[in-house]
């Protein structure tokens, strides 16, 4: 295996992060994927489909659903425990030497977890002169630990072994960059490199003349570990993850694909045909200035699409959308351990009924523990401490937790308040009775929300 080339484990994982890279960018990315999305029909010309697939468009069910699951936890700013130093405080208020707090940057880890399974963080420290000895040295040119988010696709594969004590260890990982390096007199190039981490040491490995990647730098660290954690959606394994929303991207891609074919019948029914019946007219002018002469009991009509075909898609769409929103909602429920408990775990039903969501926080809230250790280990403190996370939105039933998503999509643009309104009275929790239009009306009616003032814009009281 060349330093350069994925593992089999990463390659398993990799399968489906193509597809969801096109769904979390939007409609021109899966357009850009053409025939791996979007099936071409058989006997379609190739014109026809370029048509088709140019119109396409994108309903973001999957990416507005991760962008809900990660506000959840993040809805509130996470907290940092007593026991956190002070030091490791204040650098975590720009925590990758972007501005970023530690709460906006597990943001973006987080949104990658949710999508992809896996992301990770590298606690990375500057290299400094030899001469860089005290925290004062430190200090005078600006060295301390920083944050590096690892994207899933980064990473190439790696080694462990067992500890003393029996945990695992990571002994060597190997990561892909990308450096941006100047060329010509304003502009820039991207050069791909191979970032091999050892315990102590460091090497870089670069593309040769003969396009192998060779050994073109090395360095040791003063840390004994490898300084990296790897973040989860559903843990399989140590470095292996799977996205909690993986089913939910396969339903938005056959939407994707649903939906277009909704389009085009649309299209083709809006469309009349005109039929001469009796007559050997081949090029027929038809317009409000022309006259048609036609045989003796001959005639010439439109025909038209009954519609049945687009009802049924349409009915197919609906469907499709709600299957969406309840592999979604999934994620909130409440999941019991089982009926027949323990003393000790009936004594503790908050950990006995958590959500997937809400397991998957604690994870994180894990994974983000060993960055504020490893940060304390290149500062030379005994201990990082512990955040937490906001967790309290766990709901009993999945009614619930799709009413939940609902209300974020109208929130969010996605659908509109009718919509929304005629969904609860689906789902049982609004009344039939309800008229979702007469009760837009009384919403407008009522004003503004308790708390603010409308003077044609909305102000807070």
């Amino acid at each position: 295996m060349n330093v350069n080339d994925p593992s089999p484990a990463v390659t398993e994982m990799a399968a489906d992060w193509p597809m969801v890279d096109a769904l979390m960018q939007g409609t021109r990315a899966m357009r850009g994927k053409g025939t791996a999305l979007m099936p071409r029909w058989p006997a379609e010309e190739q014109d026809a489909y370029a048509a088709r697939l140019s119109q396409a468009t994108l309903f973001p069910a999957f990416r507005r659903t991760v962008g809900v699951m990660v506000g959840k936890p993040f809805s509130k700013e996470l907290t940092f425990g007593d026991d956190v130093p002070a030091r490791i405080v204040d650098l975590c208020q720009d925590c990758d030497l972007q501005g970023r707090s530690l709460h906006v940057f597990a943001v973006d880890v987080a949104t990658e977890c949710m999508a992809k399974g896996i992301s990770g963080v590298l606690v990375e420290y500057p290299r400094v002169a030899s001469g860089v000895r005290t925290q004062a040295d430190e200090a005078r040119v600006g060295a301390r630990p920083y944050l590096v988010h690892v994207k899933a696709g980064q990473v190439l594969g790696w080694r462990t072994e067992p500890s003393p004590g029996g945990a695992t260890r990571l002994v060597q990982l190997r990561l892909m960059e990308t450096v941006e390096e100047p060329e010509g007199e304003f502009g820039t190039k991207d050069v791909p490199q191979v970032r091999v981490l050892e315990p102590g040491r460091v090497r870089l490995f670069r593309e040769g003349k003969e396009g192998k990647f060779v050994e073109v730098e090395s360095w040791f660290t003063t840390i004994t570990e490898i300084p990296f954690v790897p973040f989860y959606g559903f843990r399989k394994a140590f470095m292996v993850g799977d996205g909690p929303l993986t089913d939910l991207a396969y339903l938005n891609v056959k939407h994707w694909q649903s939906q277009s074919d909704q389009d085009w019948i649309t299209h083709v029914a809006r469309v009349p045909i005109l039929v001469t019946v009796g007559a050997d007219h081949t090029d027929v002018i038809v317009g409000a200035s022309t006259a048609i002469r036609l045989p003796e009991n001959a005639d010439m009509k439109y025909v038209e699409h009954t519609g049945a075909a687009i009802d049924a898609g349409r009915q197919s769409l609906d469907d499709l959308e709600d299957q969406m929103r309840q592999t979604g909602a999934e994620l909130l429920v409440l999941k019991s351990s089982g009926p027949e408990r323990s003393a000790t775990e009936a004594s503790n039903d908050a950990d006995a009924n958590k959500s997937d969501l809400q397991r998957i926080s604690e994870g994180f809230e894990d994974s983000l523990d060993q960055v504020l250790q490893f940060m304390a280990d290149w500062l030379k403190l005994p201990r990082g401490g512990h955040v937490e996370l906001f967790k309290e939105f766990g709901l009993s039933s999945l009614s619930d937790a799709m009413a939940t998503l609902i209300l974020s999509a109208q929130s969010q643009g996605l659908i509109s308040k009718e919509t929304a309104l005629n969904e609860f009275k689906r789902r049982g929790i609004l009344s039939a009775e309800v008229d979702p239009e007469a009760e837009a009306e009384r919403v407008q009616q009522d004003g503004p929300a308790l708390g603010l003032m409308d003077d044609g814009q909305r102000k807070a009281a």
